[in-house]
């Protein structure tokens, strides 16, 4: 097996893992065939690789042209076979679809598993990262606009040439759909096919689809198993003696304050005076925010018990990190989620947590109308 991953081409693609009844145990997408594969037969894996790999027979691979051509045909061949591997330890809840309402002006929206509703849509995946599909998805716009906007006046994405003008009447209803179409043959795999239709109706983006850049997606591809985290998102919960409580998100991009992005939550469903299931609410909103690009870190205020129960409740595949003040800044990990994935970003995690406590304090007082 190790051999065989040798002689494995440096180029993007889909590996399955086979075993002895020829059955798949694990779909994954790279960048480079070789280079991931044989990361597998490190001695460093953990346990669950390592169970993988013992019962793996054979190899067989796909190349594709491009790395988002990879993570499309990952997610169909996921759903295809559902293999043991991609599911074993994570509810099939907790992958990410994308869904495309059945409407004359829909756009593409990111949904869990734990609460996709098929009715009256269109749903392509499962995904396994919410993020990188974030990212997918824009470099998908930039081919095929779709608007998210409502009529009026012109939005920043029509300004900056995402928005195909439905907010300014720019776009009849038959030629928003030809984009939405695309949309939806790219996702399903059918590439040839959506190479066709080009043809007909706009030969132009056939270029376009051929020489799609890549970059933001090899960074997403590269971030994974590093200490470089391009967007951490930071949680804190403020409240006066158990009421008006508010929840604050406070955003780092490439370590530094993004302010922009920052965002208050009034909690509404929580119990008074239960900071974890206010976590836990303004975390459910906040990834109901799909236009909002998904961060690559979580980092939570708070011990073992509380990183648990967030990451117990969320289901999430982004990486979350408490600190805990009683332990001394200690950073703490979930008992099932990935480990020691940020140890040398303590500083910059420190920063965060400071500022997330700062920010929910100062506009939980200004909601309050306290000065």
């Amino acid at each position: 097996m190790r051999s065989k991953a040798r002689k494995l081409p440096d180029s993007p693609g889909v590996y399955i893992f086979i075993d002895r009844k020829n059955k798949p145990l694990y779909v994954g997408r790279t960048i480079s065939l070789r280079k991931r594969v044989l990361s597998y037969f490190r001695k460093d894996t953990d346990l669950r690789i390592k169970e993988m790999i013992s019962l793996a027979k054979n190899i067989r691979i796909k190349k594709t042209e491009t790395l988002l051509e990879a993570i499309i045909l990952e997610a169909n061949l996921i759903k295809k076979f559902w293999p043991k591997y991609n599911v074993k330890d994570k509810d099939n809840r907790s992958f990410v679809y994308v869904v495309i309402p059945k409407t004359d002006y829909p756009s593409p929206h990111i949904v869990r598993g734990r609460v996709l509703k098929l009715q009256n849509a269109y749903v392509f995946g499962p995904y396994q990262s919410a993020s990188l599909l974030f990212s997918a998805l824009k470099i998908i716009r930039r081919i095929f606009p779709y608007s998210t906007c409502k009529p009026g006046k012109p939005c920043f994405d029509y300004q900056i040439g995402l928005c195909p003008g439905y907010c300014v009447g720019k776009i009849s209803k038959g030629d928003y759909q030809k984009n939405i179409k695309s949309i939806m043959l790219l996702l399903s795999g059918k590439k040839q096919r959506l190479l066709q239709k080009l043809k007909k109706e706009n030969p132009e983006k056939i270029k376009a689809l051929r020489h799609i850049q890549d970059v933001s997606l090899l960074l997403k591809e590269e971030l994974v198993g590093t200490d470089d985290f391009s967007r951490i998102e930071g949680y804190d919960i403020s409240h006066l003696s158990g009421k008006e409580t508010f929840g604050s998100m406070v955003v780092f991009t490439d370590n530094k304050p993004d302010k922009k992005e920052y965002r208050l939550f009034k909690i509404k469903t929580a119990p008074s005076g239960d900071d974890l299931r206010a976590l836990v609410e303004v975390l459910n909103r906040r990834f109901r925010h799909t236009e909002w690009r998904f961060p690559d870190l979580i980092l939570i205020d708070g011990g073992k018990p509380q990183v648990d129960f967030v990451y117990s409740a969320l289901k999430t595949d982004i990486p979350i990190v408490g600190i805990s003040k009683y332990g001394g800044d200690k950073l703490v990990y979930p008992s099932k989620g990935l480990k020691n994935f940020a140890g040398e970003s303590k500083g910059i995690l420190l920063k965060v947590r400071e500022e997330a406590h700062r920010f929910s304090i100062k506009s939980s007082r200004r909601g309050r109308g306290i000065k």
